[in-house]
């Protein structure tokens, strides 16, 4: 018997949830109670300091070493109260988690006294080594120097016993070497965009926040089990398992009763997340077993992504405490539905008004169509970044896989707003509108609050869908930080909104007013971009060939959507808003390469070792058993010992003997088969994994880091369905008993 998988399941079994209890029953009463926000800045720091920081953060102003000595010192006399010993800068490096370095609130006199100490210039900036995170080639072993800068309009925040603050990361030449540099660029760059289009319909219109809602899934797993499985604990998804007798066909446990012990890991992972200001409103079971999700209250998406960073970290400490581990990774369990994480994107201005949201007049609906249209065209015009920008190792195996949207990008808005655009197309062709057209516009344009708000459907299938007041990109994996998906959408809509005022203002310098410049750029828009829009089911084939014939791309690879990061299109692009020059698209494209085949390298490796020294193992024991009883039906039927060999048993002659000796026929021939079975499969499994050795060590003898991404997806990555098909066919033919590691029903359905 395999005593640690035994044991891993009997202390699952045995877990009781550990009852924790929220400081109060009223989340408001503690929501913020970790965080430095507005209203403890007002508290610990001077008039005169909290109205400079209000205005770097809304209207971009410089901080200036007083200011930035009094919030230091207001910061450091909050955290102190609070138990705190240790700052430090919270960051979020191209390593896809977050990173920080802890210094100590103390400093020694030149009389040798110690006194808690923690300046301006602390503060705002401090130097980790730039060389040991991925850099794409800027910063060598030899040129480590970097930077992390304040980021003040995302509030520090306590996690443990130390203040974290949230800051950029940049290397000593200036590149960005983070996810937040370059998706503060963006908000400022869309912002600006955005307010022009806004002062077409309403000069009141000063500012323009982009906001993104999130919904995290992920899979809970007993720490026990998850120990006893090295390809969790290193890859985090299964590479090995057969398919359970119930998975989700039953669909029982979508919306269905939380598991008292998932509810209290929920409960205590909420509390902590409420003391940290993450604004959490919703929990459920997902489709899968043991698959769940959280999603917040929408904020500006620089502190949404930020939570979301932080809450993915929160989660799996959580966890630990209540003997779970939870898993990120976007497709964890074969053969039943992966993870993602929707990004709700939406734009708000600062008077208000949800942008993607229709009004109750013609004014405000066209503000809306606006926008809208904008949205639509910007994503037919980049849908390859769009792609580039939700590939990884994970999201591959996720996307097209029946239960994710597919490669395709496509846009769909529901059955009303297609009839909609339709008629806005139809009426409203290029040229001076007439009386009647423009009746026909505000007529038409009035009804638009009427038939959207209620009828609006959802589709679950496509990758960008408009959801009612916003657009859901539904492809991001649930591993992911949300800053890639969003800098992309936030450039190309920037882009998009740039050159739909200078064609509007093109139109109005000539013949047409305003509106009607609006009017008929926006038709051009609407049947320019129509490829895009689909309303069908993305999972279908017929989908497959309309998409190529509408001249969609389907980019099934990660390495092959990363090349859309270095097109010339896409460095004209990032560099005209200055979100990326040159040399940082480059790299970002090279990290991701690189991390990619370090990902495919590590389960080659993982699934080679657990091939090699438990699953063929396994099946030779129990091969062996099987052997010593035929042997012993030998023995008890006086069969001559000449006809076993081993393996290799004259079965035919075997079987005329047997003939003669009763009913045992069946169950030797039974047995035999199963010695054959094993022998042909441990076989396969073995030649696999040599050869995917061999195709790996040629692999890594190449020195461009593009083509060995390629070429481990391509030649190395394909061998782990073959090993993997072979030895799931093993784990249900060996006993039970022997079998070294916890199964999918184990996995999945020990509470």
């Amino acid at each position: 018997m395999n005593s640690l998988r035994f044991k891993a399941i009997h202390e699952a079994i045995s877990r009781t949830p550990l009852i924790s209890e929220a400081p109060s029953n009223r989340v408001s009463d503690f929501f913020g109670k970790n965080v430095f926000g507005r209203s403890q800045v007002q508290r610990y720091v001077p008039e005169s300091a909290f109205k400079a920081l209000n205005d770097a953060i809304e209207k971009g102003t410089t901080i200036d070493r007083k200011t930035a000595d009094e919030v230091a010192s207001g910061m450091k006399t909050w955290a102190l109260e609070n138990g705190v010993t240790h700052y430090t800068h919270w960051f979020q490096p191209l390593t896809g988690s977050s990173a920080e370095k802890h210094d100590v609130f103390m400093d020694i006199t030149p009389d040798g006294r110690p006194i808690e100490k923690f300046s301006g210039s602390q503060l705002a900036q401090q130097e980790p080594d730039a060389s040991s995170f991925p850099s794409g080639g800027i910063r060598n072993t030899f040129e480590a120097r970097g930077y992390t800068a304040w980021d003040p309009s995302s509030p520090a925040f306590i996690f443990g016993k130390t203040l974290c603050i949230p800051t950029i990361y940049l290397s000593y030449t200036g590149e960005a070497l983070d996810y937040k540099t370059p998706l503060l660029k963006t908000l400022h760059a869309l912002d600006k965009a955005a307010t022009a289009v806004c002062q077409y319909f309403d000069k009141n219109v000063k500012k323009v926040h982009a906001t993104l809602g999130w919904e995290q899934e992920y899979f809970l797993v007993d720490s026990a089990l998850y120990n006893a499985r090295p390809d969790l604990i290193y890859s985090g998804r299964t590479l090995m398992g057969a398919t359970p007798p119930k998975g989700q066909q039953l669909e029982d446990h979508y919306f269905g009763s939380i598991p008292e012990r998932v509810n209290e890991y929920m409960r205590d992972f909420e509390t902590e997340a409420y003391k940290l200001g993450i604004p959490l409103k919703t929990r459920h079971n997902e489709v899968a077993p043991h698959q769940y999700e959280v999603a917040p209250i929408f904020e500006e998406v620089n502190i949404a992504v930020d939570h979301n960073m932080l809450l993915m970290d929160l989660m799996d400490k959580v966890a630990r405490r209540h003997n779970l581990n939870v898993l990120f990774h976007e497709k964890p369990f074969a053969g039943i539905n992966g993870s993602g994480k929707h990004n709700n994107w939406s734009m708000s201005t600062d008077t208000g008004i949800n942008l993607l949201s229709p009004g109750k007049t013609a004014e405000t609906n066209l503000m809306f169509l606006t926008f809208f249209v904008n949205v639509i065209k910007a994503v037919h015009e980049h849908s390859d970044l769009l792609r580039a920008a939700i590939a990884s190792a994970g999201n591959d195996h996720r996307l097209g896989a029946n239960e994710a949207p597919p490669a395709i990008i496509s846009v769909f808005i529901g059955s009303q707003l297609t009839h909609t655009l339709d008629e806005f197309e139809k009426k409203f062709k290029p040229g001076k509108l007439n009386p009647n057209e423009k009746k026909a516009l505000k007529l038409d344009l009035g009804r638009i609050p009427e038939v959207l708000l209620d009828n609006t459907d959802r589709n679950r299938t496509s990758p960008f869908a408009f959801t009612g007041n916003k657009f859901e990109f539904r492809a991001v994996g649930s591993s992911a930080n949300c800053s890639q998906a969003m800098i992309t959408l936030n450039t190309i809509v920037t882009h998009q909104l740039t050159q739909f005022k200078k064609d509007v203002d093109k139109l109005t310098g000539k013949s047409a007013n305003t509106e009607e410049a609006i009017v008929q750029v926006l038709h051009e828009y609407i049947v320019s971009s129509k490829n895009i829009r689909f309303e069908g089911n993305n999972y279908s084939k017929e989908w497959v060939k309309e998409a190529e014939k509408r001249g969609l791309s389907n980019i099934q690879s990660t390495p092959a959507a990363l090349e859309k990061l270095t097109t010339p299109k896409a460095h004209q692009l990032f560099e005209t808003y200055h979100i990326f020059n040159k040399r940082e698209l480059e790299a970002r494209h090279e990290i991701q390469a690189e991390l990619f085949t370090k990902k495919i390298q590590i389960e080659s490796r993982i699934i080679a070792d657990m091939a090699l020294t438990h699953v063929i193992p396994s099946a030779i024991k129990y091969q062996n058993a099987l052997i010593d009883n035929v042997k012993g039906i030998k023995e008890i039927f006086g069969l001559r010992q000449n006809n076993l060999a081993g393996v290799g048993i004259n079965d035919n002659k075997l079987s005329e003997e047997l003939n003669d000796c009763g009913n045992s026929e069946n169950l030797v021939d039974a047995q035999l088969s199963m010695i054959r079975q094993i022998s042909e499969r441990v076989g396969l499994i073995r030649t696999n994994v040599e050869m995917m050795i061999e195709e790996r060590k040629k692999i890594n003898q190449l020195e461009d880091s593009i083509a060995k991404a390629r070429y481990y997806g391509e030649k190395v990555k394909p061998y782990f369905d073959e090993i993997r098909y072979h030895s799931d066919k093993l784990e249900i033919l060996i006993d039970d008993s022997l079998w070294p590691f916890p199964k999918y029903r184990e996995l999945l359905f020990v509470k």
